[in-house]
């Protein structure tokens, strides 16, 4: 029988002689010239192939403007949804242990809790308006259900909270997670850390923006 490797989908045959054989199709196996130091390379799962990896390139002969995750001297405000209130916690957790490593003060933190994912987008709002934030973090959870609920609320909510941003120039982060069962969402309320880094990096950018045109 022919080697298999995980993730490949297999065809089996009969030969003449009554012995079965697996043979493999889609594309070819790592070969023993890619190996490293007598290892093959490991194949993407399924969660790595959605994503592209590798750092930006920029010249080292432009001007650049790069914000960084460090939130001192920075007032954050945080909007967050009651609804599956259980995981939002979890998400708040993240974000508030993210923004600590940051540098920022508890008493720079500002939360504003509101009834569900549809409301997160006026909250945001609401609070860049005041101008008192350096940038906000919108965090939450939706859950697929059987209708397309799902789909009509995870839709304003994304382009709400963009346009909160749009509109007051305050960066806005998207920490709102869209899944199909509560599971997924257990596993990923790390979310709430990754929307700390987003906004906080966007705020040191526009600020460095803000100061190079003063000059």
């Amino acid at each position: 029988m022919s080697e298999r490797w995980p993730g490949q989908p297999t065809k089996v045959d009969e030969p003449e002689d009554g012995e079965v054989e697996e043979e493999v199709l889609g594309e070819e196996p790592p070969s023993e010239e890619d190996a490293v130091d007598g290892e093959l390379p490991q194949l993407r799962t399924s969660d790595e192939q959605q994503h592209a990896f590798g750092e930006l390139d920029i010249p080292d002969d432009v001007n650049l403007i790069e914000g960084e995750p460090d939130g001192t001297r920075r007032g954050v405000a945080i909007v967050a949804s009651r609804f599956n209130g259980e995981v939002t916690n979890k998400l708040l957790e993240s974000a508030l242990e993210e923004l600590d490593e940051a540098g920022v003060r508890r008493d720079a933190i500002t939360i504003m809790p509101v009834p569900g994912a549809f409301e997160l987008p006026l909250a945001a709002m609401a609070l860049a308006k005041t101008r008192r934030y350096a940038c906000v973090v919108a965090l939450g959870c939706i859950v697929r259900g059987e209708t397309p609920h799902f789909e009509f609320i995870a839709s304003e909510a994304a382009s709400g909270l963009q346009l909160a941003a749009l509109e007051t120039g305050v960066p806005v982060s998207f920490g709102v997670l869209t899944v199909d069962v509560i599971e997924q969402a257990e596993a990923r309320v790390s979310k709430g850390a990754e929307a700390v880094r987003t906004a906080l990096e966007m705020a040191d950018a526009f600020a460095q923006l803000r100061a190079s045109a003063s000059r």
